[in-house]
């Protein structure tokens, strides 16, 4: 990773260009997510909770850097649209069953299924959006071929067997309640659980579908590792000190769960006897035990032993070089919308809301 690479910075012309790209991308895989739900019972145990549940997604990241990447590439809209939906309704898929591991409250401002409907009918309604994700795919074969198609499942089936793996070295570290790890423990973490199915193949997806099979999709694999690393820090310094008005999930959460952060780890290794001491005694209670005056003590114990800065600086870091790695990634094509979209998605990573 280049270490002499700043960290880019956003101008009101380029956010107002991202966020109309985010709408209209939005807006696309909101009505695929949609039209994808089946007309028919069981409706109210299952696919109106979802429908209501897809209503609320997000920025739409994976189905954008897919599409803009295809477009990017000289390819069509319509051509990787099934597979930017289907992507969205695996992310999907993994919220609804991260929320019941986590016990989370709040999702996008709003109820998680789990505390709305309770754990058996969420977890039941996370393993119906992997099948709909399924269904979704299989679309691609009028639209691309078969050939294609086959490459495309390929992918998923790397994307979602890494993102599975990270999930459960997040998992057992909380179980265990470790706190020997190191920053290149969670980078490990981060590579599987995020960046893999966020930012590595919605962008390998996009170009295989451009292309069919024509571009080397390694050349994405830094690129989207750093963006991924750069979005899943900001994601955690959000979830302590971001606007509770904008950000939708229990401020302080990751800490009531006993997520292993950067800043967290780098808090553990650098706490005194006394204060880490009495953090290993907060992280080993049951989450139901663990009370807010603790997560408030914690975030305090960040900002004083320098854990948010040092969290800040690396996210930062790989911000900068992200925009190296987009170079290598997209700097032989020809200039577009598209392309500048996906640079400026590195802006939106680590500014966004703090």
């Amino acid at each position: 990773m280049r270490s002499d690479v700043s960290a880019p910075t956003a101008n009101a012309s380029n956010e107002y260009a991202l966020q109309a790209g985010f709408s209209r991308y939005r807006e696309l895989t909101l009505a695929g997510l949609l039209s994808a739900i089946p007309k028919r019972e069981p409706r109210q145990y299952l696919y109106d909770p979802l429908a209501a549940h897809l209503s609320r997604i997000g920025k739409g990241i994976r189905p954008a850097l897919c599409i803009a990447t295809c477009q990017a590439f000289g390819g069509e809209e319509w051509q990787a649209l099934p597979s930017a939906v289907a992507l969205e309704m695996l992310h999907n898929a993994f919220l609804v069953h991260d929320d019941v591991e986590d016990e989370s409250e709040l999702r996008h401002g709003e109820p998680t299924l789990r505390a709305q409907y309770g754990m058996p009918l969420a977890v039941n309604a996370g393993d119906t959006l992997n099948a709909l994700s399924v269904k979704l795919l299989r679309e691609n074969l009028a639209v691309v071929g078969r050939k294609l198609t086959l490459r495309i499942f390929e992918e998923v089936d790397h994307l979602m067997l890494e993102s599975l793996e990270g999930q459960a070295l997040e998992l057992g570290w909380m179980r265990d309640n470790r706190s020997d790890l190191m920053p290149g423990d969670y980078l490990r973490m981060v590579l599987k659980k995020t960046c893999w199915y966020s930012f590595i193949h919605p962008c390998r997806i996009g170009a295989l579908i451009a292309t069919r099979e024509g571009a080397d999709l390694d050349r994405f694999n830094r690129f989207g590792y750093y963006l991924g690393i750069a979005f899943q820090i900001q994601d955690d310094l959000l979830n302590l000190i971001g606007d509770r008005r904008k950000y939708g999930k229990e401020i302080g959460g990751d800490l009531l769960e006993g997520k292993r952060t950067l800043m967290l780890l780098h808090l553990l290794r650098n706490a005194d006897y006394a204060d880490a001491d009495r953090l290993r005694g907060f992280l080993s209670q049951p989450r139901a035990e663990r009370g807010e005056a603790d997560v408030d003590w914690t975030i305090d114990k960040m900002h004083r032993y320098g854990s948010i800065a040092y969290a800040r600086s690396v996210a930062r870091h790989f911000a900068g070089a992200t925009l190296y790695e987009f170079s290598r990634a997209y700097g032989d094509l020809p200039d577009s919308d598209h392309k500048s979209f996906i640079r400026d998605i590195i802006l939106y990573m680590i500014n966004r809301d703090l």
